[in-house]
Parts: C-alpha cells; structure tokens; sequence
C-alpha cells in the first residue's frame, strides 16, 4: 500500500511540472492584433512584414499577403511588452535579408497597450500636394492629336515651370503618373521629383518619334496602346491620378496611395494649365494592440 501511495504521489508531482512548464511555455508568447485599413494586395513577389521596435533594435512579428483585418500573430510576449514602436514594411516573397526593407509604410509609437499607426510619420504628409497639367503632345508633329498627351507642367505664366508640389518621398517609394483611359490605367512613368523627366522619358513605347518631350513627367499615347485601347486618344473626360509606388513594384496597378487626382474636363482646352484635386487616398492609418 505504502508503495503505491508513493508511486500516485509522484505521477501527481510529474502531473504538475508538466502543466508548469505547459503554462510557463504558453506565458512565453502572447498576440499582436493588427487592424489596417487602406492596404491592398501586393504582387506575388512581395509580402507585408510587421516589425517591433524593442531596445532601438527591429523584431518581426512575421509577414503576410492577406489584407482582411483584424489578424493576430504570436509574438515573444517579454519583447512586445518592451516594443516602443510598431512598424510595417513591404518585402521580397523571398528575402535572404533578415533586416527590414527601405520600403516602410506605417509607423507608430506604442501608447499604453495600443499604437495607432500610420502612413504620413513614413511615407510622406501629402496634406499640402498641389498638382497642375496641361494637355499636349510635345513628340511628334502632328498638331491634331494634342488632346492625346499629358505633361505635368504649369505654363500659366508664359514659361514651363513644374507642375507638381509634392514632397520628398522616403526611400523605398516613387511617385507614378496615370491617365486613366475608358476605366484602364495607363502609366505616364515613375518620378521622384516633379521637377525633372520621368524615368521612361526616353524610352517610352508611347510617346512620339521626335522628341521625349519637356523636362518635366508626363505622356504622349500616340503609339502601341495596350490591349482593348486604341491611340491616339482623347484624355478628355478621362481621370489623371499621382499616386506613391513601392520602388521595386511588381504590380502594373497603381498602388493605394493616391494623393492627387483630376478628371480632366470635357470642355478642356489644349496647352491650358488644369488645376488637380485631392486624390482618392492621401493617407493609411489602422491601430496595433498588444
């Protein structure tokens, strides 16, 4: 009998460092709750990682392509309760670099248990953009396709100036020109500054045979429309849009952020400066909770 009670005895005590070291092991890690909005799916080759911020240093918390919100992710729970900071990048599907990508695009200080995040603190504050354009085909010859051509310039005074007040983009983004034709978007070219060419403008399967055209981004459709449009066009009535691209994107769709954007009007009028609006999308924000 003795014998017996001192074997149950010690299935108990080994009963109970077992659940000890369950419960130790559990307590170990505790979830991360992130609640976006605004984001959109990335190309195959791109994923969204989360990062925490934990003694100046970064921690992931993992990636994912999904952008139904909220999602959960398993995190060292002694790490996030130190985080000071939660940050979202994009990276490469495969990544052999274990440190966080150039391309940031939330941001957010942990108040408490909650860090509201967002686009502005990384990306850019688009608040104050402007945007002009005129109509104009500036690399052929032809006089009669000029409703076909837009160029990001402000010539209002008699003289070219840029047309576009944006500001200084965080490493990792450029802006992007669209037209908008018959509901597909066609890029204009990718720029980091409104006041130089666009990086197509000399290789631009669009454009004219004479000339890249002005110093400043923009386009001619004059030639190899994509499939279902033909060109020349006429932009009138269509929709212009700037929007911020992750840089290397792997998508031919604009991207979220779109912080300007115009329809051009009907009764336009060719080599007259046109006034852009706010755009669809200036900015992305969401909360993260630990």
């Amino acid at each position: 009998m003795i014998k017996k009670m001192f074997l149950a005895v010690l299935a108990l005590g080994m009963l109970a460092t077992s659940c000890s070291d369950d419960d130790d092991n559990n307590s170990s890690t505790t979830d991360l709750i992130l609640n976006l909005d605004g984001l959109e799916a990335l190309g195959d080759d791109f994923v969204y990682e989360g990062w925490i911020i934990v003694d100046g240093s970064p921690v992931s918390t993992g990636t994912f392509s999904s952008i139904n919100f909220p999602q959960s992710f398993e995190v060292d729970a002694a790490q996030l309760a130190s985080a000071t900071r939660f940050v979202l990048t994009i990276e490469p599907s495969v990544d052999p670099d274990p440190a966080p990508a150039a391309t940031k695009i939330l941001v957010g200080d942990f108040a408490g248990n909650t860090a509201s995040v967002n686009s502005n603190g990384i990306v850019a504050d688009f608040s104050a953009a402007s945007g002009k354009y005129i109509l104009a085909t500036p690399t052929d010859m032809d006089d009669t396709n000029e409703e076909s051509g837009v160029w990001f310039l402000d010539n209002s005074s008699g003289s070219a100036v840029a047309g576009l007040d944006l500001p200084t983009l965080s490493d990792g983004w450029k802006y992007e020109g669209w037209a908008v034709i018959d509901g597909t978007p066609v890029s204009t070219g990718t720029f980091l500054s409104g006041s130089g060419a666009d990086d197509n403008a000399a290789t631009s399967v669009f454009k004219g045979d004479a000339n890249n055209g002005p110093a400043y981004p923009g386009e001619d459709f004059l030639q190899n429309a994509p499939a279902g449009l033909t060109f020349p066009t006429d932009l009138k009535g269509m929709t212009i849009v700037i929007s911020v691209e992750p840089s290397p994107d792997n998508s031919p769709a604009p991207f979220t952020l779109k912080p300007l954007a115009h329809m051009v009007p009907t009764n336009a009028s060719n080599h007259t400066t046109i006034n852009m609006g706010t755009g669809p999308v200036a900015s992305i924000s969401g909360s993260v909770i630990r």
